[in-house]
Order: structure tokens, then sequence, then C-alpha cells
């Protein structure tokens, strides 16, 4: 018990080391582009037929107050803060992006908050695309 406190205690100090930007690059091309566009900037060819529009992921920080909503980013990508788009839960992935959530991530109030791997690469992306203007 003591090794696995320990080792909780290692993740939550570190958390972005548990995470990959690059497959995270790969999992919003494969599971996201066709409504967020290749850029993110919520044109993808999907989006025309959507009943709510996709957001503009590169401004997340800049529409947060220069925070990344890291809480609420986690949350929707992973389904437990659905959002109806189209007839059905966001995301239309929603089935690869659940799973075990042992892969901590620090919130910016210092609160841990749990995800899957996938999720926690997918949002190492987001934050790499943010534009600050």
């Amino acid at each position: 018990m003591r090794f696995y406190l320990a080792g909780l205690a290692v993740c939550l100090a570190f958390p972005l080391a548990a995470q990959d930007a690059d497959i995270g690059r790969a999992l919003y091309h494969t599971h996201c582009a066709t409504c967020h566009g290749t850029e993110g900037l919520g044109d993808g060819p999907m989006a025309p037929v959507l009943l709510i529009q996709p957001k503009n992921l590169t401004e997340l920080q800049a529409a947060n107050g220069g925070e990344f909503p890291l809480k609420r980013v986690v949350l929707r990508i992973d389904g437990r803060d659905p959002l109806v788009s189209h007839g059905s839960p966001m995301p239309v992935y929603g089935d690869f992006f659940e799973g075990v959530f042992d892969v901590p991530m620090k919130a910016p109030d210092g609160q841990p908050i749990l995800t899957s791997r996938p999720v926690a690469d997918l949002v190492a992306y987001l934050r790499e695309i943010q534009r600050l203007e």
C-alpha cells in the first residue's frame, strides 16, 4: 500500500509525463477532425450538418480567461459531461475514450482529475494548439 501511495504521489506531482501530444495528434485526426477540422477550427466536413456547431478548439484557453479548461475538456471528451450534437452524445467515438480512469491530470486548482490514457494524450495535443490571442 505504501508503494501504491508513493506511486500515486509521483503521478500527481508530474502529470504531464503521462501525456504524449504526438499520440494525441494522431487520435485527434482519427476521432475529432471530421467535425472539428484538421486544424481544430470547428470547420470539419461534418460541421455543416450538425445541429450544434463544433467548437473552435484552438480558442479554448483564450475563451476561459487564459486558463486551459482542463476539467471541462476531459469530462467532455470521455463522456462524463455529455454534449448533444446531431442527436447523439459527443464524442461520437465515446467507446474508444471511455475506459479505466487511471491517468491523473492536475487541474489548475490542484485537484487531480482521473481519465484514460487516450484522453490524457488528446488533451496534451489540444493544449499545444491553443492560440492565446
